[in-house]
């Protein structure tokens, strides 16, 4: 599954631009949530390919939810998301962001508070406890402290908005210019770096700033059909990749030979890491590592 990542912000504020500049769609209407998939670039995808001769390539990619507003009824969109990319014109522009998705939060408790005290008259012990729970909950929203500041586990099912990772995107001086990188996007990649003069693209900086605020890491599988890439949070096992490529591998899950992407490409072929040691074999809880290449067996 692609990251699920949802872009916020004050009308005006550029977070349509920022989502035609990582996906290169330029949405159509107003007022409903546009979503689209932005590929991640990673250059040891091509190396990868190159020693497997691979016939396509498809890197990792974020899945981009930019909605209209930041009312409840708006933001039900991003609520299942990873991170949240919050733009705004300016930096003192993000504390009133962030209290306008408190209060979003808010309803979100108040609804589900509601509905949980009707249920609870069945005399349900643990939805009396979640009563309890959500009325506090609420009392720390009404404090305004966001959600990543509750010290308790949360009811399940509630998606709160600011116990989410946020990313501030500064769209103006000092930050990134979207327009700019929304034109960009339009150009060959050759043309596009000469007007950026050295600097990254809009989206690689947003990656890196997912990859270090969720903590992620890149796998590669590879044969001669198709070398892909794959984001997995770092600490997931081989098992968990195996199910992120697809849900029979997991389950027929054997073992998973591993390559570093660099032994990998210094070799020359995998048979050629394998002649020279740099493969190993891994069971379900090996923990992925950022680069690896992996060739996951399995029988269902």
């Amino acid at each position: 599954m692609p990251l699920n990542v949802g872009i916020v912000g004050p009308p005006g504020s550029g977070k349509t631009t920022l989502f035609t500049a990582l996906t290169g769609v330029v949405p159509e209407g107003y007022g409903t949530p546009h979503v689209g998939i932005a590929p991640i670039r990673d250059e040891r995808l091509d190396a990868v390919a190159e020693v497997e001769g691979s016939a396509k390539r498809t890197p990792a990619t974020i899945e981009l939810i930019d909605v209209p507003g930041t009312a409840e009824a708006q933001v039900g969109g991003v609520r299942r998301a990873d991170a949240l990319l919050a733009v705004v014109r300016a930096s003192d522009e993000l504390p009133a962001l962030e209290l306008e998705l408190l209060v979003a939060d808010r309803d979100h408790v108040e609804r589900r508070l509601e509905r949980v005290r009707k249920e609870a008259k069945s005399g349900s012990a643990e939805l009396r406890a979640e009563v309890a729970t959500l009325e506090r909950l609420i009392g720390h929203i009404d404090e305004e402290r966001p959600v990543r500041e509750w010290p308790d586990d949360l009811p399940r099912e509630l998606e709160p908005l600011t116990a989410k990772p946020l990313i501030p995107i500064v769209n103006g001086p000092g930050g990134v210019d979207l327009a700019l990188e929304a034109e960009l996007r339009e150009l060959p990649e050759d043309e596009a770096a000469q007007f950026r003069d050295g600097r990254g693209s809009a989206l690689e900086e947003v990656v890196g700033q997912l990859a270090e605020t969720l903590d992620l890491v890149v796998f590669f599988t590879a044969g001669d059909k198709e070398a892909r890439a794959w984001t997995l949070r770092r600490g997931a096992t081989a098992l968990d990749a195996a199910a992120s490529i697809h849900t029979d591998i997991a389950r027929g899950f054997i073992r998973c030979e591993v390559i570093g992407w660099r032994d990998l490409v210094d070799a020359g072929s995998r048979a050629e890491a394998a002649r020279r040691g740099l493969q190993r074999l891994e069971g379900k809880g090996y923990a992925v590592q950022d680069g690896d290449v992996l060739n996951v067996r399995f029988n269902v």
